[in-house]
């Protein structure tokens, strides 16, 4: 048993002063109220006032640490040992457009599962970004794999094979009948890397679409007489918008219309971060591209932005910061709107039955501890019990 105290315990719901929980095998057991009748071998751990949150979800994540996911697969558990100390405690390995071969890999991968002493963030599935987008909205994915949609390419992709998150665009031929099979196995589909017109999202919208891959970027630009894909995202209620708010992908402006527009409900902060995130500036594999990263962004040689450098931590204290929300209107966006997008009954919250992931911050709003599955994984500075 793992009793934390003394805390603020914070869920996008309500917040509990002088809060505590209990953790039993892996799961919340009791929240809420201090107890003072606990077993002798029980673990107590004092958060001397600091915020108790639920375990941040990133559902596109293309590799960290130097490991690129799409090259290299298997890397996958070695960066989700890591990902705890911004917070993450689950996540989905994010593999842009690549030939077949390699996105069977990755899946292998994932199907073969951890290793029997792993301990960390949990990998969730795969979210694959391609091949099946529209090539004038390639970003920095290779335009020699992006290809049209072909219900053959799909027949094994389920979340029974590690496929959680697809991301295509629906305006491309065939395209809204792969939605409607992806969809029918619980796959979630998301547009981007798009040039739809606004009533082309409203189609794939309509045939199972539910999810906009980094809101603004890849798309075509905003217009006050054709919305197109941006407008279609803003002006659905159903439909959940990834955003990157590192004040790069886009302006902090422009994430604060996001959140006017879709609230912690609609929007989910991501960090689509490559290689490069917890590394030094210098040059960093995104699949076959050469990424050049300083300490804020990272580019291909053309110029063209090549995923991020935007570590989870510091996502969510951005969004408060570019919109003015509070802290747990910025907790729903990366817990409970995650966690119901995927179909995660028992994630994103802190609640009786379940899974024990948290993240205790301080009043900076900085990761001191991150638990994952009732773990203690990350630990900035030994906090007196």
């Amino acid at each position: 048993m793992l009793y934390i105290h003394n805390i603020t315990l914070l869920t996008p719901e309500k917040t509990i002063a002088d809060g505590a929980v209990v953790i039993e095998n892996g799961r919340f057991t009791h929240i809420g109220t201090v107890l003072t009748d606990l077993p002798e071998n029980a673990t107590i751990l004092d958060g001397n006032g600091r915020f108790l949150v639920p375990g941040f979800i990133d559902l596109q994540l293309n590799g960290a640490f130097g490991h690129d996911f799409t090259t290299n697969p298997e890397t996958i558990w070695e960066v989700a040992a890591k990902l705890p100390r911004w917070g993450v405690t689950s996540f989905l390995p994010t593999i842009i457009t690549s030939p077949r071969s390699q996105i069977e890999k990755a899946q292998g991968v994932m199907q073969n599962g951890r290793s029997a002493n792993f301990q960390g963030a949990e990998p969730l599935g795969l979210h694959l970004e391609g091949p099946f987008l529209n090539p004038q909205k390639k970003g920095a994915h290779n335009p020699a794999y992006i290809r049209q949609p072909d219900l053959s390419w799909i027949a094994d992709w389920s979340p029974e094979t590690a496929v959680s998150l697809v991301t295509l665009a629906p305006e491309q031929p065939n395209a809204l009948a792969m939605v409607e099979e992806l969809a029918s196995r619980g796959v979630v589909v998301s547009a981007g890397h798009s040039m739809a017109t606004f009533v082309e999202a409203q189609a794939g919208f309509a045939n199972g679409v539910r999810y906009g891959t980094h809101l603004y970027n890849a798309m075509p630009p905003f217009g006050h007489r054709e919305p197109g894909l941006i407008g279609a995202l803003l002006n659905t209620d159903e439909i959940v918008a990834g955003i990157i708010p590192d004040g790069i992908h886009a302006h902090p402006a422009m994430v604060k219309l996001a959140w006017d527009m879709k609230g912690p409900h609609g929007l989910n902060v991501v960090t689509d971060a490559m290689a490069a995130l917890g590394m030094p500036p210098g040059t960093y594999p995104l699949n076959d591209f050469e990424v050049t990263v300083t300490e804020t962004e990272a580019r291909l040689s053309d110029g063209t932005l090549a995923g991020s450098v935007l570590d989870m931590e510091t996502a969510v204290s951005n969004l408060i910061r570019f919109t003015n929300c509070t802290l747990s209107e910025a907790l729903a966006t990366v817990t409970t709107t995650p966690a119901r997008l995927l179909n995660l009954p028992d994630r994103g919250h802190i609640a009786p039955g379940f899974i024990a992931d948290a993240v205790l911050l301080d009043a900076d709003l900085k990761v001191d501890i991150t638990i994952c599955a009732g773990q203690i994984m990350y630990q900035r500075n030994k906090i007196k019990d």
